[in-house]
């Protein structure tokens, strides 16, 4: 998909997703002492809220302007500061380095997948720490909901795999359950979860 098409996706005044942050970035980060951080692809900038509410000094990157406009609304609500950059992952570089990284369910071909871990995996400053999750190719067939276009999912070993040379050490590379409520209960949507740092 497209700018167009998640303008699209993400048009009318309420929230596409939950306002609360992603499960796994609150089970990720809740060891990590608050420093810069950035969210690649930040959509409706949920996960970069709540860790500017612990402290972090906050960015978020995202091609959807209408989602930015969602994101800076959700953050003046909640009374904190976050830098929003209107850019595309695919081609935009981060001038800095963080200590913490975070892309979340980003939806690409594996060609550009593959080139935006890498580029942002070069992102993370020493000691600070990258952290990917999304939506685990076995979802397809073992899961539920998600994209349903194989070419944008992927394993936790396509991750690693991806970031292979970057100077990181991987702390954790599986696949995770994310309980989802659907009309016949509460059923398991499979993930990929990279958690990986920077040597001091």
């Amino acid at each position: 998909m497209e700018k167009e098409d998640w303008d699209l996706k993400y048009a009318g005044e309420e929230l596409l997703w939950r306002g609360e942050p992603n499960r796994f970035v609150v089970e990720c980060t809740e060891d990590l002492a608050p420093g810069s951080m950035l969210d690649v692809a930040c959509g409706e900038g949920r996960n970069a809220i709540w860790l500017a509410e612990g402290g972090w000094r906050a960015h978020g990157v995202d091609f959807s302007a209408v989602a930015l406009s969602k994101a800076r609304r959700l953050a003046d609500s909640r009374r904190v500061e976050v830098e929003w950059i209107e850019a595309d992952v695919r081609s935009w570089r981060p001038t800095d380095s963080f200590d913490l990284v975070v892309l979340l369910y980003l939806q690409l071909p594996t060609s550009d997948r593959r080139a935006v871990y890498r580029a942002f995996a070069d992102a993370v400053a020493p000691g600070g720490h990258l952290l990917v999750v999304g939506h685990d190719a076995e979802n397809l067939t073992a899961g539920v909901g998600g994209p349903q276009d194989p070419d944008v999912l992927f394993s936790a070993a396509d991750v690693v795999a991806s970031i292979e040379g970057s100077g990181l050490l991987i702390e954790r590379a599986e696949q995770v359950r994310r309980p989802v409520t659907t009309d016949d209960g509460v059923v398991d949507a499979l993930d990929a979860l990279v958690r990986a740092v920077r040597p001091t």
